[in-house]
């Protein structure tokens, strides 16, 4: 478990939905961690609360995140394109809605080169492990994600992935299924490969539940080296996943 003096933990993307849960959930544990977040903006540092361990720097930018990731033990990477909606969409005429990304900010540089930047610099500052979360549908290059403004994100997102695998500091991969916004602690948690899981009903996840995997894979040892699909089982179907050592020795797969 977590050593006697805390770990200090970099998440970034910390002004994302997931990013801020995880970036509060480690706030909430100072006796465990010395929480950092990286930001893009002044304006999302403002968001989360503003503090001084909130650092802004822009991951495209390789020499702008080093302030953020010197002195870390570990570095959990929540940063991620986002695809925007085309204005004039109109769901009653039956329209399918258009995405586009904004100049500069496609997949490509943000999940892959972005994510890239910092796995260079987490290894050359020494950091002792890095928790990337991607998304399930990466072994499926005709995803329809991938379409979405012609970003081809899976592909990026499971290129940065193979990075990481490589770089040889130790990892934790968890490619989350579908997000939701509802409380975390609810469910049971469901790890898998490959893509299984998106053959099943059980595919979507909290982003709380995310969050929360995210930093217990900080704590524990049998989350090394490992990569896994990841998702829940509807409220109330089962208990709830509380002993996530025993989750992480269930996966036996490394990428």
């Amino acid at each position: 478990m977590a050593a006697s003096s805390p770990i200090t933990v970099l998440v970034t993307g910390a002004g994302g939905r997931t990013g801020q849960i995880v970036y509060r959930k480690l706030k909430e544990k100072p006796n465990q961690f010395v929480a950092r977040g990286l930001v893009r903006t002044e304006e999302s540092k403002q968001k989360i609360g503003g503090a001084d361990d909130v650092f802004v720097g822009d991951i495209r930018d390789a020499a702008s995140i080093v302030p953020a990731i010197q002195g870390i033990d570990s570095l959990i990477i929540l940063t991620s394109a986002v695809p925007l909606m085309k204005p004039g969409f109109d769901p009653t005429k039956g329209q399918r809605p258009e995405f586009y990304f904004d100049d500069g900010a496609y997949p490509e540089q943000v999940d892959w080169i972005g994510q890239k930047n910092q796995i260079d610099a987490a290894k050359e500052a020494g950091v002792k492990h890095i928790v990337l979360v991607g998304s399930m549908g990466g072994t499926n290059p005709n995803h329809p994600l991938n379409s979405l403004g012609n970003g081809n994100i899976l592909v990026w997102k499971r290129k940065a992935e193979q990075y990481l695998a490589d770089s040889g500091v130790p990892y934790t991969i968890i490619r989350a299924g579908g997000l939701l916004d509802k409380d975390g602690g609810l469910r049971e948690l469901i790890v898998g490969k490959d893509d299984e899981l998106l053959q099943t009903e059980t595919k979507t996840i909290p982003r709380a539940d995310v969050a929360e995997v995210c930093i217990q894979a900080v704590n524990y040892e049998e989350a090394k080296f490992k990569a896994f699909d990841l998702a829940s089982k509807p409220e109330g179907v089962a208990a709830p996943t509380k002993d996530f050592k025993a989750l992480f020795s269930r996966i036996t797969t490394r990428f």
